[in-house]
């Protein structure tokens, strides 16, 4: 067996070749600034124009409705607090979700001390949008409605076309956070009537550090970054042209290669969710069994802590994690597992696996017995799950 396994895709993913063989130039012989007038330039700036286009072309929008920015949370930072800014005389109203990425949370957080109210809505057991609880949270002043494509640490998709329907039934802007999304899933930016969408370059095999934020073309929200006059005016800052090329380079492979990755890792993902929930007791899936990322699973185990699991996987190999990167320092339960009703012993013992195109069926039975293995012995340690069996034969 290989000597590392890795099942992080959701926190990042390896620079495919291509990619970084399309980067290389732009770092040495090609290292002059877009905005520059001379010829030099110039092959940076149709660079940074060709990338913007591919990128377009992936989403069924406009070059020109694409800005590029440093990464997913730079892009939901500026489309929170952009509209806000943009719209306060309209209204101070924000509807989101419990399960966002901290990066759309912690800014819903900073507008509420700026003046500004800000609904949570609450979700099924399965991680998914109520549509009526959105309607009832609908208010005259609500400017802007943000609920993610697909969760970053149950897979969940939302049902994004039907939450487009509503905002553009009342007249509210709608921003989706599809970092995890994007390049996993066909993306349909008119059937969602998505008005601004974020996504970022290395969840997709492209590089860390380079993101973009679609805005609809009509959308008079604000510039996020002063100074020059780089992205139409909207984000200051001399362009990260490799990071840029290289993101184009993942995009392109990303839609050519999708139907394919998909099926696979939809099979892959499957596979393990099966295995895991036929042969390790007291276990849980959590998300959507099928309305989920083809590459994401997430499951919970009783009677043991994820953290103890994770670096027991580690010791054999294994990358994994217990939910979101961004929160991997943090002691307190996932405030995604929360919000679908599972208690906190339970979401302390969660395992997210999330696949790339490199894994294999192999790698999947070498993780599950290792899962067996780790789990049984971690139990066997547990005196929560000691008082369990032995209360059980009371109870039958």
């Amino acid at each position: 067996m290989e000597k590392k396994i890795y099942l992080d895709h959701a926190a990042t993913t390896a620079v495919r070749p291509e990619v970084l063989d399309a980067m290389l130039p732009y770092f040495t012989e090609l290292y002059g600034n877009p905005s520059s007038v001379y010829e030099f330039a110039s092959q940076n700036k149709e660079a940074v124009d060709a990338a913007r286009e591919t990128i377009a072309n992936a989403l069924g929008a406009k070059p020109q409705e694409i800005y590029f920015t440093a990464g997913g949370s730079e892009s939901d930072n500026w489309a929170l607090k952009a509209t806000a800014e943009a719209y306060r005389d309209k209204g101070r109203h924000i509807i989101t979700s419990k399960i966002e990425h901290h990066a759309i949370l912690h800014t819903c957080q900073y507008l509420e001390k700026n003046g500004f109210e800000v609904t949570y809505l609450d979700v099924d057991e399965n991680g998914i949008l109520k549509l009526s609880e959105l309607e009832k949270a609908i208010r005259p002043d609500t400017i802007l409605i943000s609920v993610m494509y697909a969760n970053n640490e149950i897979g969940t998709l939302q049902p994004i076309k039907e939450i487009g329907e509503i905002a553009h039934k009342h007249g509210i802007l709608f921003h989706s956070d599809a970092v995890q999304a994007f390049g996993q899933v066909p993306i349909d930016l008119e059937a969602g009537h998505i008005d601004m969408l974020s996504a970022s370059g290395h969840k997709l095999n492209g590089p860390k550090g380079i993101g973009f934020l679609y805005i609809r073309k009509g959308v008079k929200i604000r510039s996020f970054l002063h100074g020059g006059a780089q992205e139409r005016n909207r984000r200051a800052g001399t362009e990260n042209v490799p990071g840029i090329v290289g993101m184009g380079k993942a995009v392109e492979i990303a839609m050519k290669t999708m139907e394919e990755r998909a099926q696979k890792e939809t099979e892959l993902r499957d596979y393990l969710i099966d295995r895991i929930l036929a042969e390790v007791p007291f276990v849980r899936l959590n998300g959507d069994r099928k309305k989920r990322l083809p590459n994401n699973v997430n499951v919970s185990f009783q009677f043991i802590e994820g953290e103890s699991l994770l670096i027991m996987l580690d010791m054999k190999g294994i990358c994994a994690s217990s939910g979101s990167a961004c929160t991997s320092g943090s002691l307190d339960p996932s405030h995604v597992l929360l919000a679908i009703g599972l208690p906190h012993e339970i979401a302390h013992g969660s395992l997210r696996m999330t696949l790339g195109y490199e894994n294999t069926k192999e790698q999947m039975d070498y993780t599950i017995e290792s899962i067996k293995e780790i789990v049984a012995k971690l139990r066997s340690m547990s005196p929560l799950y000691e008082d369990y069996l032995r209360i059980q034969p009371a109870s039958n």
